[in-house]
């Protein structure tokens, strides 16, 4: 819903009606037909250039001393215009906003048609601020298809009298040609950001079945090491693999969460290492410390996503490449709502020299800490294993 500015508009600002008072120049339509043959050339060779040319075209066919183009962005709430490829006086100002319901992009897009403003600068204190003087403002509204207006196009005169209705008929013929520009780019920018997460999955697909096959072999050796005879054996593994699947379901981006039950992050953590775990051990193979906390369901995913790929990278390279290793994991919150965990490696096989994990599995990792989460991620590697510690903001856990 759009907000009433909260004092009257003096009635001199808007001045809409004057268009089709004015004595209308000569149209070249040469010209204009031209601009559009050239516009709709550069949609279907280069449309990343559309934009920027069709914002030239509209300030030379009208005779203004600048132009661009203010896009509509949702939040914040109530939304505000991004000034985009400006050329001329004002091209300084390019990303700059303007606030949806106290500029006159926004009585555009109310008003739904082209629309006159004569000093807007006397009403708009931001405009006055930024050192702006605009004889005269004509806007156009950007549609696409009959939708919802997606920004304007406006252009500035360097004097009062300046715009007609002939301007403004032709202003919006070039606007219906770029509404249709942003939405194309727009639809490349999905496409591309889809064929990228499309990549991704398919070398972390990859990933995991490279990983599932050593996990999977560390487990036969380890159960055949600890079984005293072959039906032993048979019903230990089968035990852990079908924990291992229980483990990788968490990870399943494709089908999305499979556990009722991990909300909980001992859950989770439980979850995850239960394939690993050595009953020798009276107490168990790995020590879970640390308060209740409970997990947003957007959140489950990609936490199993880390604690999977610590697990598989202890398996093979650090503490539990041995029977004898153990793995501590702590976990605390901060006054600062920050989640601060520990994971330790203790008593696994000595490694001589630290491993060099710069592959796929490595930049997960990282990028699932640092990019989804917002948090940081340090290693040490002693002899026995890897220390890593994980700040994570705790708002970002919630949702």
């Amino acid at each position: 819903m759009n907000l009433a500015p909260l004092r009257a508009v003096p009635s001199d600002i808007y001045i809409t009606e004057q268009l089709d008072r004015r004595g209308e120049t000569r149209t070249d339509y040469l010209r204009e037909k031209d601009a559009l043959h050239d516009l709709a050339g550069r949609m279907l060779g280069t449309p990343e250039e559309v934009l920027p040319r069709f914002v030239e075209l509209a300030m030379q066919i009208t005779g203004g001393i600048s132009a661009g183009l203010s896009l509509y962005e949702e939040t914040p709430s109530p939304g505000v215009f991004r000034w985009c490829y400006l050329r001329g006086l004002l091209s300084s100002f390019e990303g700059a906003l303007a606030p949806r319901n106290d500029s006159p992009c926004g009585v555009t897009l109310d008003e739904g048609r082209p629309v006159l403003a004569s000093h807007p600068e006397r009403y708009y204190g931001w405009i006055a601020d930024a050192g702006i003087a605009v004889p005269e403002a004509l806007l156009v509204p950007l549609h696409f298809s009959g939708s919802e207006p997606i920004g304007t196009l406006w252009i500035i005169a360097a004097e009062e009298g300046h715009f007609n209705a002939g301007h403004a008929r032709a202003a919006a013929e070039l606007a219906h040609f770029a509404g249709i520009a942003v939405r194309m780019l727009e639809s490349q920018r999905q496409l591309k950001s889809a064929l990228e997460q499309q990549e991704m999955l398919a070398r972390e697909m990859g990933h995991r079945v490279n990983n599932l096959f050593t996990v999977a072999q560390s487990l036969v050796q380890l159960t055949a090491r600890t079984s005293a005879n072959k039906d032993e054996m048979a019903e230990t593994l089968i035990g852990r693999f079908s924990a291992l699947a229980r483990a990788h379901a968490l990870v399943r981006r494709t089908f999305g969460i499979q556990a009722e039950h991990c909300h909980e992050l001992r859950d989770l953590l439980r979850t995850i290492v239960e394939p690993h775990e050595n009953h020798v051990f009276p107490t168990g193979r790995f020590a879970l410390n640390g308060p209740s906390l409970v997990l947003g369901e957007r959140s489950l995913n990609g936490m199993a996503l880390v604690f999977h790929e610590l697990t598989t990278n202890a398996v093979k390279y650090g503490g539990l490449a041995s029977d004898a290793g153990r793995v501590e994991i702590e976990w605390r919150e901060s006054e600062e709502g920050l989640l601060e965990i520990v994971w330790t490696e203790i008593g696994g096989r000595e490694i001589a020299e630290t491993p060099e994990l710069n592959g796929f599995g490595s930049k997960l990792l990282r990028d699932t800490i640092t990019r989804q989460f917002g948090g940081t991620l340090e290693k040490s590697w002693a002899r026995s294993g890897l220390t890593a510690r994980i700040t994570l903001p705790r708002k970002n856990l919630i949702h």
